[in-house]
């Protein structure tokens, strides 16, 4: 495997897996978040800078049908161009005549992405035949795309055997792998996870593979009350799964056996409906009134998750403490991101991932005061859950 920061791409072109799957404007097909764009601009620059010349090749949205113009690559070619501050081509298609006319004739400094290669079933199915072609677009191949390791796609994984010497990792894969490995493997200590969203469902395999690393394991979002439930409490019609509170009973004796210190929010805000509006109260998070749910954590939680969080070296976050979408109940996880911020301002290392934390602390504009903030959702999970990436293994082997 090459090292991205060493390698010499004197000449060479570079196809480079990116995941430019963007959200756009449904009228004016406008990208309305570059982040991802952003994220990969250092992976594309370094390559230029260095006498390459870049191909990119992504996917956008779900496509059904082969090729849906809302979902072409097409619609981000100036956004990307402004991003890098070159001029970027479109190939016009990931695998016709006049992509491959386009990728042999490019020259050192320049850009071409191809169309979304998701208009291709093969692009799913890993067919090899369908990740050869990709392959003839690059002398060396790098895949920077984290969001979409955990996927064994033609682009993603299989075309990566096609460059037995020339395969590498982009920056913001290393970062994440950095990032997590950091958390994970690190001998510092208190390291402590936080946890929400929810299900408890979603996320058993991760704390069962956090419950051998971490010191600190705080619960919290919906799927506290499943918790709450199973140790007995009253959660009134708080968001419960009735078909795991043996799981939760499970992680609770196994938390205890294994010296981690579980904690459960004590104190809820409860509503008697969904809604910002909502009548609202502070209660225990065991004595909810019927016809009441919890929707956020309490002052007293609050408290207590702060000074955990405060008191620790390394940080994981990953889901919300309650409805952080509604002003009235973000009080917990903005709290929970402020705690995080200046627990890092005081020398911890803190990792952000997941979809939802993401989101949290991108909306309360703390990202930049965050040790990492991961980009792969799905991929920072199964990563997190102890599991083989295959666009990561595709790589290494």
């Amino acid at each position: 495997m090459q090292q991205i920061s060493s390698y010499d791409f004197q000449g060479k072109r570079a196809l480079i897996r990116v995941d430019f799957n963007v959200p756009l404007d449904k009228e004016t097909l406008d990208v309305t978040d570059n982040t991802r764009i952003r994220a990969a601009a250092r992976t594309i620059q370094h390559v230029l800078k260095s006498g390459g010349s870049v191909v990119l090749m992504s996917h956008l949205g779900r496509p059904k049908e082969g090729g849906e113009p809302r979902f072409s690559l097409k619609n981000i070619i100036d956004h990307t161009s402004n991003v890098l501050g070159v001029p970027v081509k479109f190939g016009g298609d990931c695998i016709g005549e006049d992509a491959f006319a386009m990728s042999k004739n490019l020259q050192p400094g320049e850009v071409m992405m191809l169309e979304n290669v998701r208009f291709y079933k093969q692009e799913t199915a890993g067919t090899e035949s369908f990740a050869e072609m990709l392959s003839h677009h690059g002398d060396v191949y790098i895949n920077d795309a984290f969001g979409t390791a955990h996927r064994a796609h033609a682009s993603t994984t299989v075309v990566a055997k096609f460059f037995p010497n020339d395969k590498m990792f982009g920056f913001l894969i290393e970062g994440e792998i950095k990032s997590v490995d950091k958390v994970l493997n690190s001998k510092e200590k208190p390291l402590t996870a936080i946890v929400g969203g929810a299900k408890v469902s979603s996320k058993i395999s991760i704390i069962e593979h956090l419950l051998d690393k971490v010191d600190n394991l705080i619960v919290g979002g919906g799927m506290a009350y499943t918790f709450v439930k199973a140790k007995g409490g009253k959660v009134g019609n708080s968001l419960v799964e009735d078909d795991f509170l043996n799981v939760a009973n499970d992680i609770i004796s196994k938390a205890d056996r294994k010296g981690v210190n579980l904690y459960i929010p004590i104190d809820t805000v409860a509503a008697d409906k969904f809604d910002n509006d909502a009548n609202r109260q502070e209660v225990a998070i065991d004595e909810i009134p019927e016809g009441w749910m919890g929707l956020d954590i309490g002052e007293r939680s609050i408290n207590d998750c702060t000074e955990i969080i405060r008191n620790s070296k390394l940080i994981l976050w990953n889901g919300p403490m309650g409805v952080f979408e509604m002003e009235n109940f973000q009080n917990g996880t903005v709290a929970v991101a402020n705690a995080i911020v200046e627990a890092t301002s005081s020398g911890a290392f803190s990792l952000i991932g997941g979809g939802d934390s993401v989101a949290a602390i991108n909306k309360f504009n703390l990202a930049d005061k965050v040790s990492y903030v991961s980009t792969g959702g799905g991929a920072m999970l199964e990563y997190l859950e102890g599991k083989e990436l295959p666009g990561i293994a595709a790589i290494k082997s």
